[in-house]
């Protein structure tokens, strides 16, 4: 498993921007965006795995874990 399993992607389509969003809450602010979903969430873990080597880079403590946390439920209870 890599360190970037530990934290969740979000893949969906946006009607405002025509196109699918991709993001990583609690580590990364933003994400990537595109036509294709799947090219979207593969992007995305490029993007988790690259923050996370900046994260280690500079010496800094990764953000909480977000994987496992329930995400889903959580967002639709807000």
């Amino acid at each position: 498993m890599t360190d970037g399993a530990r934290y969740a992607k979000i893949v969906a389509w946006s009607d405002e921007d025509g196109c699918f969003v991709g993001s990583s809450p609690g580590l990364i602010l933003g994400g990537c965006h595109g036509p294709d979903e799947k090219a979207v969430f593969a992007e995305l873990c490029e993007i988790v795995e690259e923050t996370i080597a900046i994260y280690r880079n500079e010496g800094k403590p990764l953000p909480p874990a977000t994987s496992g946390r329930d995400l889903a439920n959580l967002i639709q209870a807000a």
